[in-house]
């Protein structure tokens, strides 16, 4: 039989033990895992009050909330700090691998980046 398959189970004396499934749609599945995780870890509320009241970007709001300079910031992302300035004045929405490499230099998920539900999946050129 030639019928496709999105995955398959692998038994171990009758019984699963691993489900293989197409690269793709694994990581649509940890991205979801990952979005379920962001929402129940949130935005704290004083990060949620710069933005929303004082008009100041979520990564200027984050950045300030855990103690970093811009400066910090761009090193730790591998950028320099006149791109970060950039992004947090707003105006454009960072690239996705930009996204990804601000997130990890301040320790969040890229969805902790964002307001909306949308999901952030990894640069691809990554995994």
């Amino acid at each position: 039989m030639n019928a496709r398959t999105d995955f398959q189970v692998i038994e171990q004396d009758g019984k699963p033990v691993f489900a293989v499934v197409p690269w793709d749609r694994f990581q649509e599945m940890v991205e979801a895992w990952r979005a379920a995780q962001v929402r129940e870890q949130g935005i704290p509320q004083e990060v949620v009050e710069r933005h929303v009241l004082d008009g100041v970007s979520l990564v200027a709001a984050w950045r300030e909330h855990l103690g970093l300079t811009q400066a910090e910031v761009a090193r730790l992302a591998g950028m320099k700090q006149s791109s970060v300035a950039r992004i947090e004045r707003g105006g454009s929405r960072p690239r996705r691998a930009t996204l990804h490499r601000l997130a990890a230099a301040m320790g969040l998920h890229p969805g902790q980046l964002l307001l909306d539900d949308t999901p952030v999946k990894p640069p691809a050129d990554r995994p």
